[in-house]
């Protein structure tokens, strides 16, 4: 039997992609404890304005605190759900509450827009 090797990059994009198609996002662990990230391991949050299936960061908030997009033709699997924006785009939530990760953080296992605004953000928890 003949072995075929993939560069690490390579087989890194195919298996977070393959990931990515059975999850939107992923557990990561960071100060708090498991955390939910983004394909490239940056922490989500939660923001205590959303309503349930709703985003309330739109404008320049949106910039601030970029939403986890979901793709047009997205489906909701088990507490994954997806959030029609006020622009028509796609965004994942979790238990119904909306995804995003937060412009300030540079790295993953960053948490620092923890407690922002008054404490309405949130890293998102499973």
């Amino acid at each position: 039997m003949r072995m075929f090797r993939l560069p690490v990059t390579i087989l890194a994009a195919l298996l977070s992609t393959v990931a990515f198609a059975a999850e939107p996002a992923a557990t990561g662990k960071t100060a708090k404890g498991p955390t939910l990230v983004d394909a490239k391991g940056m922490t989500l949050y939660t923001f205590d304005k959303d309503s349930a299936g709703k985003s309330a960061c739109n404008g320049p908030c949106a910039s601030n605190w970029p939403p986890l997009a979901a793709a047009a033709g997205a489906s909701p699997s088990g507490s994954w759900t997806v959030v029609a924006r006020d622009d028509g785009s796609k965004q994942w939530a979790y238990k119904n509450k909306p995804l995003y990760t937060w412009a300030k953080d540079t790295k993953p296992g960053d948490i620092t827009g923890d407690g922002f605004l008054n404490g309405a953000w949130h890293v998102a928890q499973p």
